[in-house]
């Protein structure tokens, strides 16, 4: 019995400092782990900083302060931007232009341009109705899910960088009204009653609930999957994509840049019909060729994510020619002209494509 006693007590101390050592050496995996992962992290850093560095010119640095400069002093005291009598005040061309500050480092209250942020969002968040709509009553629009769609984006990216409990609030019952809205086709179109869906209010939903998804906002995964698969149906066989399911299958170069850039967006990062996507936007040959489409900036700011998500092989044949393309386009008080639109939103758009190399953006890293 005390040799039976004695060999328990043994193995329990055996067992006890066997338990030590595996503790140990997870402690010392999980540190290694970390190490590496921060190493990486720090090799990824400087590696799109040395992108940033590389592509962005002195010469485009100039042209998005210029462009910054321009927005800032076309912001309206209660926050919001937009001229024009259709667009003016309008919550895509706010969201956009708080979005241009951003991909510059500026950020909530910090920054020289925190304040402009700060009011921009004021803005937004005034604007959001009980259902969760993102809307200005008094603003013209064509298709105010447009709107929604960048408005709710933008809260999407400066969720976390604001302290704000009503950024959160406001953001669900945006995000919230996107799921709802959804048609049973898998997508959306200029009013958020489910009854139609084209591909390009289509992809801006997407777009924004990406990016809630990215800052912990519960997004449904058939809402997903259904839109991927409704983008999908969109794609025509030559690559490009049509406007919706029951029309023309006529490929257009804007929202095909778009639908490339929503699959990229919702984790179909490879296979055929990314490929395919890919060979209609460079079948189009430059960017350039493009400058005098009504839809030039839109499809300009798709096509460049595109490319970066590609990687540098597409890249470095697009970024260049598009950069160097908007630097000859700005006009001599900062802005770039958009006659669809107005010139706030070109502007916006072109100092958003101009940044793609600065990867600050949440929704536009790789």
């Amino acid at each position: 019995m005390a040799n039976r006693c004695h060999n328990d007590d043994f193995v329990h101390t055996s067992c006890s400092w066997f338990s030590v050592l595996t503790c140990i050496c997870l402690a010392v995996c999980l540190v290694l782990g970390w190490a590496a992962t921060a190493t990486a992290q720090t090799k990824q850093s400087r590696s799109f900083e040395s992108q940033g560095q590389e592509f962005v010119t002195p010469e485009a640095q100039r042209a998005i302060d210029r462009g910054l400069m321009f927005l800032a002093d076309r912001q309206f005291p209660d926050g919001s931007f937009g001229s024009g009598s259709n667009y003016k005040r309008n919550v895509a061309v706010t969201a956009l232009s708080g979005m241009a500050f951003l991909s510059a480092g500026h950020m909530p209250g910090r920054g020289p341009h925190g304040k402009r942020i700060d009011k921009s969002i004021e803005y937004i968040l005034s604007c959001v109705s009980s259902s969760g709509f993102i809307k200005r009553d008094d603003s013209t629009e064509h298709g105010p899910m447009y709107g929604h769609g960048f408005a709710t984006l933008y809260l999407a990216e400066v969720y976390g960088m604001s302290e704000r409990k009503e950024v959160h609030d406001h953001l669900k019952k945006a995000i919230q009204l996107i799921v709802e809205s959804q048609n049973k086709e898998g997508g959306w179109r200029y009013k958020p009653d489910g009854r139609d869906a084209d591909v390009s209010v289509t992809v801006c939903q997407m777009m924004a609930l990406r990016a809630a998804r990215n800052c912990g906002i519960e997004v449904p995964k058939t809402t997903v999957d259904n839109c991927v698969e409704y983008v999908r149906k969109c794609q025509n066989s030559d690559g490009g994509f049509r406007y919706q399911l029951g029309g023309r299958p006529i490929s257009d170069f804007p929202r095909s840049a778009a639908g490339v850039v929503v699959l990229y967006n919702a984790g179909v990062t490879e296979g055929r019909d990314i490929d395919r996507g890919l060979a209609y936007l460079q079948s189009s040959s430059r960017p350039d060729q493009f400058r005098h489409d009504p839809h030039y900036f839109y499809g300009q700011y798709y096509a460049v994510q595109a490319m970066w998500h590609a990687g540098d092989d597409y890249w470095r044949q697009w970024y260049p020619t598009i950069r160097d393309e908007l630097i000859g386009r700005q006009t001599p008080d900062g802005s770039w002209i958009d006659p669809t639109i107005n010139s706030e939103y070109g502007t916006a758009m072109a100092c958003l494509i101009l940044q793609m190399p600065n990867n600050l953006l949440p929704i536009f890293q790789r």
